[in-house]
């Protein structure tokens, strides 16, 4: 299939792509965000910025193991799916993961009859989970977690 092009309008119609002239790319990048910069008060450089500018300090909150593969590979490069989730697939390595890491931790400073009281579940669940002798399902997980937020722990 063929495409024509033009530099016209805003967008282009069916059949005809719409590009940049060099001049477009050229103005927009002078005032690009710089992503990889600070200013002097180390907040991300903006359009605004000026003076020597100094690499940001990168925070890492969780690592996330994806595989390469995909099975819809043509429908992602033609723009039909939008969602990584879709595509990709995640290796959870559980020695990393917000649950064991961060959730479970706070959890167990907490009261089961508080827990309890807060969700719901069965004191033989929490007793469990709070052991770390089994792995809540997600909705649970997910319900445990809000009561942290709930109760201003994270």
């Amino acid at each position: 299939m063929q495409y024509e092009i033009t530099t016209e309008g805003l967008h282009g119609s069916r059949g005809v792509a719409r590009v940049k002239t060099y001049g477009e790319v050229l103005r927009q990048y002078e005032f690009h965000l710089g992503g990889k910069s600070a200013d002097a008060k180390g907040k991300p450089s903006g359009k605004q910025t000026f003076g020597l500018l100094r690499r940001r300090h990168v925070r890492v909150e969780r690592i996330i193991y994806i595989g390469k593969e995909s099975n819809r590979l043509e429908e992602t490069e033609a723009g039909i799916i939008h969602s990584p989730e879709s595509v990709y697939t995640e290796y959870p390595d559980t020695r990393r993961d917000e649950w064991q890491t961060r959730i479970l931790p706070i959890l167990q400073k907490i009261p089961i009859a508080i827990l309890k009281r807060f969700s719901g579940r069965s004191r033989s669940m929490l007793v469990r989970t709070l052991a770390g002798t089994s792995r809540p399902r997600r909705k649970n997980r997910q319900l445990l977690k809000s009561i942290l937020h709930q109760l201003g722990m994270i």
